[in-house]
């Protein structure tokens, strides 16, 4: 087969190539090439040693050097060139103690994690792929290299990557690979929040967002999501519902875009379901509260898992508001914006509509007509420039000052209370007007 390198890629193979050194393409790379996909990065592996790759190119940076990795910059864009190497002991399943480098592809290829990551391209050579790859790829097969349970006490973190590529590219999982995941599922306590974050958010904004199941069943969310665990042994006997919370969830996250702040929001909307659970005298189960509880546990996975905090916010202000169903006016619609905010408020009708989409048939039309209705008057509230926000107030502090309110809370005080009425009254938002609100709030 031929590959179309880019021309820097294969600029700098062959620059390695004529000074002696073998080179070639490798990784993710080669996978998705092979899928007809536009590569994100490409990496590069040769014989060569760190210090004669920098020898060769002129601007390179040391970006994992102890690891045998060097970043060639062309034309303003790095690549990683890294020595052919051997990982030493992994004592704590995360670090190898020590890297040897070697002169073998072989040897190099043979500790990555999957077949299909394991293929290395150059164009003297060809496709290289001694374990398969290119094979499993077609089957559509995640496999590990040479034994599973060995490449998973490598690094713990490939238990997770497997679910996570199955989920990316819609694969199943060979089954010796599968249960040795399930065999050391224990393992990934050892793993950092940080790499794990990076991994459930790739699985959780993919194409199949559902793989999150295979997560659970293999025993991985216990380590770091136990919540995921309550939900789905959460039965929910009651008329609106047809799943238990957990089933309700995973459908609930394929009816919205794969849109990191939804996924996560669908994800953990139901979080406080299992804690806040009661069953009245006909044996009906009630969550009563559980958005409100909800949004706290919410905030409690999503700082374990180091998210930032704009996206922590934005997801636990849509957990916190997904069950809101305020009788429609526009007064209603206006202070459920002020509390949603008016930029999150797109999201939380998509969270609405995929949490009724994923319960029973029970009024699902009425709910669905409720949530259009709802989206009709916030778009014309919208449209009409009402209104939501102090700084919107045709007046501001310094009006206050200018009337003689000694500067500090009082203004702070002022201007909510005439912003409470020009919310339930846009009319009133004009500058004379509030100056006479104001003058007669102060006298």
């Amino acid at each position: 087969m031929n590959m179309n390198l880019p021309a820097d890629v294969q600029n700098i193979i062959s620059i390695l190539e004529s000074n002696g050194h073998e080179a070639y393409a490798v990784g993710g790379c080669v996978r998705d090439c092979i899928l007809g996909k536009n590569p994100h990065d490409w990496d590069i592996t040769t014989s060569a040693l760190p210090e004669q790759v920098k020898a060769l190119f002129k601007r390179t940076f040391d970006t994992g050097i102890e690891h045998g990795t060097v970043t060639v910059l062309m034309h303003g864009v790095g690549y990683e060139v890294t020595t052919y190497r051997v990982d030493g002991k992994y004592e704590d399943g995360r670090h190898p103690k020590e890297v040897t480098f070697t002169a073998s592809l072989e040897e190099d290829l043979k500790r990555r994690d999957f077949t299909i990551n394991a293929m290395a391209y150059n164009d003297t050579k060809g496709l290289v792929d001694l374990f398969g790859g290119e094979a499993d790829l077609e089957a559509g097969i995640i496999r590990a290299v040479g034994n599973p349970i060995e490449r998973f006490t490598e690094d713990a973190l490939r238990m997770l990557r497997a679910l996570r590529f199955s989920a990316q590219l819609g694969f199943e999982i060979e089954a010796d690979t599968y249960q040795a995941v399930c065999d050391l599922a224990q393992t990934l306590e050892r793993i950092s929040a940080e790499r794990i974050q990076v991994e459930m958010v790739k699985l959780v904004t993919s194409e199949h967002p559902e793989r999150i199941r295979q997560v659970y069943e293999t025993g991985l969310t216990k380590i770091f999501f136990p919540e995921f665990d309550a939900m789905m042994q959460c039965d929910q006997v009651n008329k609106h519902h047809m799943y238990s919370v957990g089933e309700h969830t995973i459908v609930s996250m394929g009816l919205v875009a794969p849109e990191k702040v939804l996924r996560l929001a669908m994800m953990l909307h139901d979080i406080a379901k299992p804690v806040c659970k009661t069953t009245d005298d006909n044996g009906q189960n009630h969550f009563k509260m559980h958005p409100v509880k909800g949004a706290d546990m919410a905030r409690t996975v999503l700082r374990r898992l180091k998210f930032d905090n704009d996206t922590t916010d934005r997801v636990c202000n849509l957990v916190k508001n997904h069950d809101d169903r305020p009788e429609i006016n526009e007064r209603n619609v206006r202070r459920m914006i002020i509390r949603v905010g008016q930029e999150n408020f797109q999201d939380l009708l998509a969270v609405k509509r995929a949490d009724l989409l994923a319960q029973s048939m029970y009024h699902r039309e009425e709910k669905l007509a409720y949530v259009d209705e709802l989206e009709q008057v916030f778009n014309s509230i919208i449209a009409a420039g009402d209104c939501l926000r102090i700084k919107d107030l045709k007046i501001n502090g310094k009006d206050l000052i200018e009337m003689g309110v000694p500067q500090g809370q009082r203004i702070g005080e002022v201007l909510k209370a005439i912003f409470d009425e020009v919310v339930d009254n846009p009319q009133l938002n004009d500058r004379q007007i509030l100056l006479d609100m104001a003058k007669n709030m102060i006298k």
